[in-house]
C-alpha cells in the first residue's frame, strides 16, 4: 500500500495517463480527506474545475487539486506535530490523562472526516484555509495550564488547580 507522497508522485507523473493519475488522487484521500472521501473529492473536483465523475480529467487540474490537498494536509500535520509537543510537555508535568479539549484530535486523529459534510455541498474555500479556522477554534484554549506550569513542579500544578496523576509505579 503505497504512502501519500508516493500517491501523490504518481498524480504527477506525466508517463502515467490521465485515469492512472485520477485515480491515485482518489487514494490520496484515503491518506487525507478532511470532509470524507466524497465531500473532499467533490470540493477539490469543483475547485480545480473538472467534473467528479471524469475519468479523465487534464492533469494539470488533477495536480491543482492534488496541491490544495498537500496544502492542507501540511496544516494538518504541523497541527498534529503542535499536539504531540503539548502532550509531552503535559507528560513531564505529570498530567498522564488527555484533556476533554483533546478529544476532537483523537476521534479525527490521521485527518479523516475531520470537518463531516453533505458531499453535494462541501464548503467553498480553500481546504487549507477551513483547517486553520477550524484548529483556531477548537485550540483557543488548549494548552494554557500547560505553559503557564513548564518548567513547575507537578505539586504546584496540583495546587494550581490542574490535576496531574502520580507517576507510573513500577
Amino acid at each position: 500500500m503505497a504512502g501519500f507522497r508516493a500517491l501523490a508522485e504518481q498524480v504527477r507523473d506525466p508517463d502515467r495517463a490521465p485515469s492512472q493519475r485520477r485515480q491515485a488522487l482518489r487514494k490520496c484521500l484515503e491518506r487525507f480527506a478532511p470532509y470524507g472521501h466524497r465531500a473532499t473529492w467533490q470540493h477539490l473536483a469543483a475547485g480545480a474545475g473538472f467534473h467528479a465523475d471524469d475519468r479523465e480529467p487534464d492533469p494539470e487540474r488533477l495536480v491543482s487539486a492534488l496541491e490544495e490537498l498537500e496544502e492542507a494536509r501540511s496544516v494538518w500535520l504541523a497541527y498534529e506535530s503542535q499536539v504531540a509537543q503539548r502532550r509531552r510537555a503535559e507528560k513531564r508535568l505529570g498530567i498522564r490523562q488527555p484533556a476533554p479539549h483533546d478529544e476532537w484530535h483523537r476521534l479525527t486523529w490521521g485527518g479523516r472526516s475531520l470537518l463531516p459534510c453533505d458531499p453535494s455541498t462541501p464548503p467553498t474555500p480553500r481546504l487549507a484555509d477551513v483547517l486553520r479556522r477550524m484548529i483556531a477554534a477548537m485550540d483557543k484554549d488548549v494548552g494554557k495550564d500547560v505553559i503557564r506550569f513548564a518548567g513547575s513542579s507537578p505539586a504546584r500544578a496540583l495546587r494550581a488547580g490542574v490535576s496531574p496523576m502520580a507517576g507510573s509505579r513500577s
